[in-house]
């Protein structure tokens, strides 16, 4: 009797918490995302744990399977910063030796923070233009000094529109001061598996497509603004072309 009394309270929340998840889909979201967000900093502190011998290092990002790539910037339209932003599937695709360009604040973020530094990720404040400037220089120069790539989002923030926000120049001006390719890398929408508006996060369908690319030989400062335009057009036209299969592939 005295167990049964003692299992009581637990059962009833057990079956409190099966009856909200089921009912209340704020609550389902709510849960989904704080066990995300648990994986992913699990996981960090994996990636913590097997580069700390090494201490900070670009080889610790290395992932099998990965296509080594001639010195690039790789542009790709979402935030690393935002925990939807599906890096695993990234990791697929990323070249040999490549780091991503990421604002200084995920740097405080616990273990995730420090798993990007350690694996070398250049961190930016967005607030000091001058110190970002000369940061970029400075990568410019590792590009072919130390043989990176450089990936990089072009929004510069959290885009939950369904389309593409206007592209930062950053990105481009790097490129070209280093005379390097421009790989475009576009993500379909996944508006129909994860929407935090409307508390959305299901399995889905996300397709990744790599862009021809985009060539800066030659190129002076005055070509920014004409090339940001020309990679963002042909981004957004591949991110419409690849959404409208995802999402009627979604209601089928």
């Amino acid at each position: 009797m005295e167990l049964f009394l003692l299992h009581y309270p637990f059962t009833c929340l057990f079956v409190v918490f099966l009856v909200l998840y089921q009912v209340k889909p704020a609550f389902r979201f709510f849960c989904k995302m704080t066990f995300y967000k648990l994986w992913f900093f699990t996981i960090s502190i994996g990636v913590v744990i097997l580069s700390v011998p090494r201490g900070r290092n670009v080889e610790n990002a290395t992932a099998e399977g990965c296509n080594p790539v001639s010195r690039a910037t790789l542009s790709a339209d979402d935030d690393l910063s935002c925990p939807r932003c599906p890096l695993a599937a990234l990791m697929e695709i990323l070249p040999h030796r490549c780091v991503p360009i990421a604002k200084r604040e995920i740097l405080y973020m616990g273990t995730f923070g420090l798993a990007c530094w350690l694996v070398g990720t250049i961190f930016i404040d967005r607030k000091d233009r001058e110190g970002s400037i000369n940061t970029l220089t400075e990568v410019a120069r590792s590009l072919h000094k130390d043989n990176l790539r450089v990936l990089i989002f072009p929004e510069g923030t959290r885009n939950h529109g369904g389309s593409m926000l206007p592209f930062k120049r950053g990105a481009f001006q790097l490129a070209v001061k280093a005379q390097v390719p421009i790989i475009p890398v576009v993500f379909s929408s996944y508006n129909s598996f994860y929407n935090q508006k409307e508390k959305r996060f299901t399995p889905g369908k996300l397709i990744i497509q790599v862009l021809p690319e985009v060539e800066t030989l030659g190129l002076g400062p005055d070509d920014v603004p004409k090339l940001t335009e020309q990679v963002r057009d042909s981004m957004l036209t591949t991110y419409q072309g690849i959404s409208g299969m995802t999402n009627g592939a979604s209601h089928q």
